[in-house]
C-alpha cells in the first residue's frame, strides 16, 4: 500500500502499523504452528513471546466483539479501541522480546501513534460521538 508523501499523518501510520501487524502476526503463526488466534498458544506455552501474543490477541479479539448500537460512528470507535490496544499490547512484547533494531522503532512508534488515537477516540466516544459540523447531510452511496 503506498502512501503519498502528503498524506494525513494518520494514514502513513496505518501503513506503518499494518506492516508491523502483519510481520507479528508471520511471527506469531511460525511460534504456533500457524494456528490462529484461538490456536494452542496459551500463556503457560514455553515460548513467552508466543504467549504474550495470543494474550494480547485474544483480549483484542474479546474487545471487538461488541454488540452493533446502530450508530456507525459510535461502534467504530468502540471497536478500533480495543484493536488499536491490541498493537500497543504486541508492540510492548516486541520490545520485551525483539532484537531487530527496526522492529523496535517500528514498535515504538506504533505505541506512541496507537496510544494517541485511542484517547481521540475516547474523548469522542466521552463527548456523545458528536457529529462534525454539515453530517446531517445523506451518507455517499455504495
Amino acid at each position: 500500500m503506498r502512501v503519498p508523501a502528503g498524506a494525513p499523518r494518520s494514514a502513513r501510520g496505518l501503513r506503518s502499523t499494518t506492516l508491523f501487524a502483519g510481520v507479528l502476526a508471520a511471527a506469531v503463526a511460525a511460534s504456533s504452528g500457524g494456528a490462529p488466534h484461538g490456536g494452542p498458544v496459551h500463556e503457560g506455552a514455553s515460548d513467552p513471546f508466543a504467549a504474550e501474543m495470543h494474550a494480547a490477541m485474544v483480549k483484542m479479539d474479546t474487545g471487538m466483539a461488541i454488540p452493533p448500537t446502530g450508530d456507525p460512528d459510535r461502534d467504530f470507535a468502540r471497536m478500533m479501541i480495543p484493536h488499536h490496544q491490541g498493537a500497543v499490547d504486541m508492540a510492548l512484547a516486541e520490545l520485551r522480546f525483539g532484537r531487530d533494531e527496526r522492529l523496535r522503532r517500528l514498535a515504538q512508534g506504533i505505541i506512541v501513534e496507537q496510544r494517541q488515537e485511542i484517547e481521540v477516540m475516547q474523548r469522542i466516544l466521552e463527548a456523545g460521538a458528536a457529529a462534525p459540523a454539515g453530517a446531517g447531510s445523506t451518507p455517499p452511496s455504495h
